[in-house]
């Protein structure tokens, strides 16, 4: 095959996808004029490389470096595997980044590895510095010894300053250092390196091969990003603007000269809201005071008055607030209690105020802040002397910031005051939480897509593109949306006239025996496994048990095994056993982890159910996103906050749930969407076919329950999928 020319050179495989190579030329173009890019492409159509094959080319040309992102751990690995074939088509310098606690050899926290990596490097230095001073002493011992004028008293001058290194030293190395990082600093790595760039390691492959050479591998990765092509990481790094700033440093790169590629693009909005969002436990509150008793600082009264009287407001705000018919179902979870008023500030911040007796919150918070920040260097410098063992955290430092960030930010559009309670799990007492969730995300990503060069987000459920925009804060975006490009007569997708599944109706008898004889029909009439994913854990295993549990299902010489997925409970080996099953069923929520970013290939699924409409558990956080989207976005959609906050995402988990399976051109299956909702039914206000995107409304079959099986078998039988004559209607 001729070597290709443009930013083809990169593309790994014989031919693209249909519309692959289209959007490849369109993204290249957006790139050179500078443009951020929404791209909407169905599972399985190549989106990964349709964006990354023209960004590495971009930035080759223009000498940038692309990060590819991801928070979904899968796509990770496909990542790794896509960059693999393009090295072995076109050589490029990759590292595949993740955080350091999942890199450390010796398991310490961020603080004290930050004071590890201080203390060694000064021994390294020292130890320099030592080995030079003994060149010059020999130097002048020599000069001393055939009479040169002065080389005594040089000589003199130079042991005292070895006797004064020594002495450094000696306290130093009776300090706390780390061996492996000590290594980096005194071997050549150049071993090290070559071999990271041989091909794509990931980060358990550094970990296991600086293990052996004794090495941290977390801090060589971190110096061999320097001018890479690409780097592929986790959304935090560049989600969270502090990380994001240390992140571009050690790629060596200006914000302007990083392109992002952000995959699973939907997810950027909560991963951003979390990022943003701002926490303080009681039991943080209550180890400030107890480090406070132990200071003999004139300031440290006037850190009690304010950290102590926020400590007995968040206890006082959860226990008149929690109803005590609430206490049993407050478990090892946050448990939300609603402190927020319409009328003035918040309950927790009424009795702060009303509990601090000081000479003025803003003077003794910057105190304590003062303190804490000089505490914090006191622990630094003990664990660097090797006074103690471990980097002790300044607990009044981060009590001062947070009490800071709630009574300056906590009123402010888009931050919501909450307060939650979780129970201990050695002491089962319940103790407190306050919190400043960030209800609107653009406030992280508008800075982070203002300042690189130019971002690509993909996902397959992208659109509404413009809400996109206006959620995420981009502005000037192209936008390309690619559907199912395969065969149609390889897929149904059947929207079924059931009962309307509102919270308030799926403990009704006759919904249950409806949507029970539906599935019993979806998973018989299935040559092969089923997935069918339901609003809620809950609601999965009410059906799981309602069709027959840990026995399965039954149908004449045909066995369906069942498989339940839980919340909480991996996933992984859960998934490996039902794909290996020839006759399986799962039953998982779709607000679990195998509705997106996993991959049900051919046999592994056949057929895929969503049951009712999953709209999320409407909390009072989902209140105040809907309340915040309002009020920022009234001008530009009727019933904004309902629209971006609640309806969409919840669509777009399950166009992401029904993506699950015909994943290539000669894959074939059956979507159902069961539920009246998604039907062409006058639902009013609750229809929610409008929802998907035009080319999938066209998709949609109405049909009813009865029906459901007369129609899969005939498909299934069109496409000879069993294995002898079909299941009997």
């Amino acid at each position: 095959m001729a070597e290709s020319t443009g930013h083809l050179r990169f593309f790994p495989y014989d031919e693209p996808y249909p519309n692959q190579e289209e959007a490849m030329d369109r993204i290249a173009n957006s790139l050179a004029r500078q443009q951020d890019v929404l791209l909407e492409g169905a599972p399985g159509t190549g989106k990964t490389l349709s964006a990354l094959v023209p960004a590495l080319d971009y930035a080759r040309e223009h000498d940038k470096t692309v990060v590819i992102t991801t928070n979904v751990h899968q796509q990770m690995r496909q990542f790794v595997e896509d960059a693999r074939a393009i090295t072995q088509q076109k050589p490029i310098r990759a590292v595949v980044f993740k955080g350091k606690a999942s890199m450390c050899h010796i398991d310490v926290g961020y603080q004290e590895c930050q004071t590890l990596r201080d203390t060694t490097r000064s021994v390294v230095e020292k130890r320099a510095d030592k080995a030079e001073l003994k060149q010059r002493e020999q130097a002048l011992l020599d000069r001393m010894r055939s009479g040169e004028d002065g080389a005594a008293d040089a000589r003199s001058a130079v042991m005292d300053e070895l006797d004064a290194i020594e002495q450094d030293l000696d306290e130093m190395e009776d300090g706390n250092v780390c061996e492996y990082y000590y290594n980096n600093l005194v071997d050549d790595t150049d071993e090290f390196f070559g071999w990271l760039f041989e091909d794509v390691r990931t980060p358990d492959d550094v970990y296991e091969y600086a293990e052996e050479q004794g090495y941290c591998g977390y801090e060589l990765l971190k110096e061999g990003m320097e001018g890479v092509d690409l780097v592929v990481c986790n959304y935090h790094h560049l989600l969270d603007p502090m990380i994001r700033e240390q992140f571009f440093r050690w790629l060596d790169r200006d914000p302007d000269d990083v392109i992002t590629v952000f995959d699973e693009a939907h997810n950027i909005e909560a991963a951003a809201r979390d990022h943003a969002t701002r926490t303080l436990t009681e039991n943080t509150l209550e180890s400030a005071l107890n480090e406070l008793d132990d200071v003999d600082d004139s300031r440290a009264e006037h850190a009690r008055n304010v950290v102590g009287a926020f400590y007995r407001a968040l206890k006082s705000t959860y226990e008149e607030n929690l109803r005590s018919s609430d206490r049993d179902d407050v478990g090892e979870n946050w448990y939300d209690v609603a402190i927020a008023n319409d009328d003035r500030r918040d309950d927790l911040t009424m009795a702060f105020l009303d509990a601090y007796e000081g000479r003025g919150i803003d003077a003794e918070v910057e105190l304590a802040l003062q303190l804490g920040k000089s505490l914090d260097e006191e622990y630094e410098q003990a664990y660097k002397d090797g006074e103690t063992t471990t980097r002790k955290e300044c607990q009044t430092q981060q009590a001062a910031a947070f009490i800071d960030s709630w009574m300056s930010d906590g009123n402010k559009l888009g931050q919501h005051p909450m307060c939650s309670v979780r129970r201990d799990g050695g002491t089962e007492e319940i103790y407190g939480r306050a919190e400043l969730y960030t209800c609107i995300p653009r406030e992280v990503t508008k800075e982070l897509f203002d300042e690189v060069y130019a971002s690509v987000l993909m996902s397959a459920t992208i659109r509404p593109f413009d809400v996109t925009e206006d959620v995420l804060g981009l502005e000037d975006v192209a936008t390309l949306a690619y559907g199912l490009e395969y065969p149609e007569e390889n897929r149904r997708t059947y929207a079924v006239e059931g009962p309307a599944l509102f919270a308030s109706e799926r403990g009704e008898r006759d919904t249950q025996e409806i949507i029970t004889a539906t599935l019993r029909d979806v998973v018989r009439f299935t040559p092969g496994n089923t997935l069918l994913f339901f609003p809620s854990y809950s609601e999965a295993r009410r059906y799981y048990e309602r069709l027959g549990g840990g026995r399965g299902l039954t149908d004449g010489d045909r066995h369906t095994e069942f498989f339940l997925d839980e919340s909480g409970t991996p996933t992984e080996d859960l998934r490996q056993g039902f794909v290996a099953s020839e006759n399986g069923a799962l039953f998982t929520s779709l607000w679990g982890t195998l509705a997106e970013g996993v991959s049900f290939d051919g046999d592994d699924a056949r057929t895929v159910a969503v049951v009712g409409v999953p709209y999320p558990h409407l909390s009072e956080r989902m209140e105040a996103v809907q309340a915040a989207y309002d009020r920022v976005y009234s001008e530009r959609s009727r019933e904004a906050g309902w629209r971006y906050a609640v309806e969409i995402p919840t669509i777009r988990k399950t166009r992401q749930a029904l993506g699950r399976v015909i994943r290539s051109p000669d894959d074939f299956g059956v979507r159902v969407l069961l539920d009246k909702r998604y039907t062409d039914a006058d639902m009013g206000k609750y229809s929610v076919r409008d929802s998907f995107p035009p080319e999938e409304r066209e998709e949609l079959l109405d049909i009813g329950p009865d029906k459901l099986k007369f129609a899969m078998m005939n498909f299934y039988t069109d496409h000879d999928a069993y294995d002898g004559p079909p299941p009997t209607p």
